[in-house]
């Protein structure tokens, strides 16, 4: 599944971002009739569903003409949620002060889940305050960013605060555009 992925992406991104749209994750499940599962978000971190319906529409547009996949296939488009996947550098830097969980390629320091809060990148490490373990307490933890399998955010009221507050933000932005 990870080849159709990689050769997928660089098809969606471009269809994308000339919609005003960024890329966050592609996803392709099941084998008989696979799912690719699309998400996107507006630079300011939204995504309605009439964003979803346009790019899923462009996106199919695209995939008749390419015909990136044989057989028969569902395509989902989607905004990435409040407690969204980590899949960028820059998402760890946005987040930075909430909360998220790293599920890793290979164990750091004996873990392969790493659960805390977001400090942000040091170089090439994704930095998190977390439980060290129960002589060294809380501190924080360099994990590097290659050897992150999955990351995203912990639901939190905190989370869905920024959320709520982000949403009202670009609410008022549309209204003043208008």
């Amino acid at each position: 599944m990870n080849a159709r992925v990689t050769e997928l992406e660089p098809l969606i991104a471009p269809i994308a971002e000339a919609l005003g749209y960024a890329l966050v994750r592609v996803r392709v499940t099941g084998a008989q009739r696979p799912t690719v599962q699309v998400m996107a978000e507006k630079p300011d971190g939204t995504m309605d569903v009439d964003d979803c319906a346009r790019l899923s529409h462009a996106i199919s547009t695209a995939f008749e003409a390419d015909d990136p996949i044989e057989g028969e296939y569902v395509l989902e488009v989607s905004s990435p949620g409040i407690d969204r996947p980590l899949t960028r550098r820059r998402d760890f830097e946005t987040y930075a002060g909430h909360d998220a969980r790293l599920d890793l390629k290979f164990p750091l320091d004996g873990r392969k889940r790493v659960r805390g809060t977001l400090k942000g990148l040091r170089g090439e490490d994704v930095v998190l305050e977390t439980e060290l373990g129960p002589e060294k307490g809380r501190g924080e933890l360099a994990v590097p960013y290659t050897s992150i399998g999955e990351a995203k955010l912990v639901l939190t009221d905190e989370l869905i605060a920024h959320d709520l507050k982000r949403r009202k933000d670009a609410g008022k932005r549309a209204a003043q555009s208008e």
